[in-house]
């Protein structure tokens, strides 16, 4: 029992044995103290110029960092794969909430408004087009949120890899940057037309006749008629709220992240932490820019002629229905980003688990 306590050290036994023969030192610094035996290694790093408490800290520090062998941090393939199947999992789950958040915030005041609250929206809505009329427009999402998904959580793991630290930790500034430009990455790449085709469909089914009979023939006619830029109506106000919104999902996660893990960034998250993280960050992400929410939608929408651009499109919201029109939709909002940023980020946890275990990498 006593040999079990006994400190360890690599060269012990046989490197006596054998040290003329391979060139080593003599066996009395395996004797040393451990304070000692720091210090040597501290010497052997380069650290020898340090004060002792700094040099004590260092040598901690890189032999923390040769036990885990090198950085924690996840492949970017394996980002973009998780990332794609949680997002298409997600969608299938919350998209009547957003069907629900955007329908009240295209009900304009200067037209009578048609819903009065979100029981009515969903009331009225089955009743005039049944249980399926909830899920009007999920194709334009359910064919979006795998590339977006796969682009944002990609984009992040590219930008933050090389920003963490020896034991793969990333500092909350850090997060903030690499969510930013993760959400401008997807705002561009798939966001913005998504969310074009998604609104302009639900809009259509407002009207007394309805002109597409689906998701393909919704996108054909309207290349057709605006071309590839009508895709992109409302760029600016996408890439400001997506944005900011990936940006204080990260930050916020990524902060309850490192306070939960504490001084050991290798300790597993369970599920329902993860699940409680990330509805915080939502929450955040979601007071935090509906205004913008609000315009992109706007700006998104069949009526968008009337506006000239994103700032002209705040403007008259504002002249017109004023301030709290930045906020429509906020509740059913809240809880469809709740949600979805809690089911995404286990998702997107559990799938690279997996994926480690089929899948090796550096």
């Amino acid at each position: 029992m006593s040999s079990l306590l006994k400190p360890f050290s690599v060269c012990e036994g046989p490197c006596e044995s054998c040290g003329s023969r391979r060139g080593c030192p003599s066996s009395a610094p395996h004797h040393q103290p451990p304070s000692q035996r720091l210090s040597a290694a501290a010497a052997a790093a380069g650290l020898g110029s340090l004060p002792a408490h700094q040099r004590s800290y260092s040598a901690r520090r890189n032999l923390a960092a040769a036990a885990i062998r090198g950085r924690k941090i996840t492949h970017p393939g394996k980002a973009i794969l998780a990332g794609g199947i949680a997002g298409g999992i997600e969608i299938c789950i919350t998209f009547p909430t957003e069907y629900v958040k955007t329908q009240l915030q295209l009900d304009e005041r200067a037209n009578p408004p048609r819903y009065r609250g979100i029981g009515d929206c969903v009331k009225l809505t089955v009743q005039d087009h049944g249980l399926r009329g909830l899920y009007r427009g999920l194709s334009s999402l359910l064919y979006g949120s795998i590339p977006k998904s796969a682009v944002r959580f990609g984009t992040f793991e590219m930008l933050s890899n090389p920003m963490r630290d020896a034991t793969g930790r990333l500092d909350n500034t850090r997060s903030l940057v690499c969510g930013l430009g993760a959400g401008i990455a997807e705002a561009i790449l798939v966001v913005c037309p998504m969310e074009t085709l998604k609104v302009k469909m639900i809009h259509d089914q407002c009207s007394l006749r309805p002109r597409y009979r689906g998701f393909f023939h919704g996108v054909c006619e309207i290349v057709r008629e605006q071309g590839v830029r009508g895709t992109y109506q409302g760029l600016t106000a996408t890439v400001l709220k997506q944005g900011t919104n990936q940006a204080i999902r990260f930050y916020v996660m990524n902060a309850l992240r490192n306070w939960y893990k504490g001084d050991d960034p290798r300790q597993e998250m369970h599920p329902i932490v993860t699940a409680m993280f990330g509805a915080t960050a939502g929450a955040a992400s979601v007071f935090g820019n509906t205004p913008l929410d609000v315009v992109k939608t706007r700006m998104q929408g069949l009526e968008a002629h009337r506006y000239k651009n994103t700032v002209d499109c705040a403007f008259k919201i504002l002249k017109h229905e004023g301030p709290q029109a930045f906020y429509k939709g906020t509740v059913p909002r809240l809880g469809r980003v709740c949600m979805d940023v809690a089911i995404v980020f286990v998702l997107y946890e559990e799938v690279v688990k997996l994926l480690n275990n089929v899948w090796k990498t550096q």
